[in-house]
């Protein structure tokens, strides 16, 4: 039962740093900041699960493993906040995200209809 915990354990270790390495290689393709940064936070968050799954196993049941859930419950909670603050604060420099066409009307979320008359 152990080298099978093993094998699951190492599967879930291999597949979180190859998304990670993948996803990173990937985002280095991206056109604009706003869809690195999508791909970023996916990438993240996915990869990070993967392996925090992965080290859960192999800890067991311990305190190690309560320390893992309690930072992957941090990291699902802060990196999409974290990532929805840096688009606020691009939009609000004056970035705007690279689009093939204009669906808005010219009009980002959260700015007023008169700021961009």
């Amino acid at each position: 039962m152990e080298q099978i915990i093993d094998i699951v354990s190492w599967v879930f270790l291999i597949a979180g740093g190859l998304f990670c390495v993948i996803g990173t290689v990937g985002m280095m393709r991206m056109p604009d900041m706003f869809t690195r940064l999508h791909a970023a936070s996916i990438v993240d968050t996915l990869g990070m699960g993967f392996l925090i799954v992965g080290m859960v196993l192999q800890a067991g049941f311990t305190l190690v493993a309560a320390k893992l859930i309690i930072i992957a419950a941090l990291i699902l909670l802060t990196s999409p906040v974290a990532t929805h603050a840096l688009a606020q604060a691009a939009l609000h420099a004056g970035l705007r995200p690279k689009l093939d066409h204009d669906e808005t009307g010219g009009h980002i979320a959260g700015e007023d209809a008169s700021s961009n008359s």
